[in-house]
Parts: C-alpha cells; structure tokens; sequence
C-alpha cells in the first residue's frame, strides 16, 4: 500500500529540488521531515508541505501507520518554462528561463 502527493508548478528549477529530494529518498519521514526543516535550500520548504500532505493521506485515505512509513519514491520533472525578457545595451534582449516543476512523493510503511 502507497500513498502519494504531488507539487505541481512550482517556480523553482527541477534541478534545485533534485538537490533536496536526493536526502530523503528511502529515509522514515520523521527523519526526512527533520532533514527538509534544516536543509538550508530553497526547495526545503515546499518539500517539507509535500511530504506532509503524504503522510496525512497516508494516515486518512489508507489507515496506515505513522510510524511505520518512509519515503519510497520522490521525483521531480519539469514543468512549462514561463520565457521572459532582459533589457540588454544597444537595444537588444536577452532571453531569461524561469524553470517549473511537479514533484511527486510517494510514502509506503515498512514491512
């Protein structure tokens, strides 16, 4: 049994987030929620809202066990790229990419 919970649109670059996700990938969740609390990176904070949304489905949708649940899978992909425009000298304009992306994790209870 799994429960999972997805992060859609975020305006941070997929590469960022991947920073993150590699410290909780097959971690329990309280050690991976205490990770993701003192983690220094930008990611952290949106990480640490999508894993409790996990665990609470877990424990609402699916009956399971708290204690029992680690992170089994976490992945990001990239989303649309919102194109913007920065004034440059002599007229010109150069292209700036403001990356998104959909995280999914998903939380299974150890057996």
């Amino acid at each position: 049994m799994e429960a999972k919970a997805y992060l859609k649109y975020t305006r941070i670059s997929p590469r960022k987030v991947e920073i993150v996700l590699d410290l909780i990938r097959n971690k329990p969740v309280d050690l991976a929620l205490a990770i993701l609390r003192h983690t220094p990176k930008a990611a952290s904070a949106d990480l640490e809202k999508l894993l409790r949304s996990a665990i609470a489905n877990a424990e609402n949708n699916h009956s399971m066990d708290r204690s029992a649940l680690y992170v089994s899978e976490c992945f990001v992909t990239p989303g649309p790229t919102l194109k913007r425009i920065r004034p440059r000298d002599k007229g010109r304009a150069y292209r700036v990419l403001k990356r998104t992306s959909h995280v999914t994790m998903v939380v299974k209870e150890k057996e």
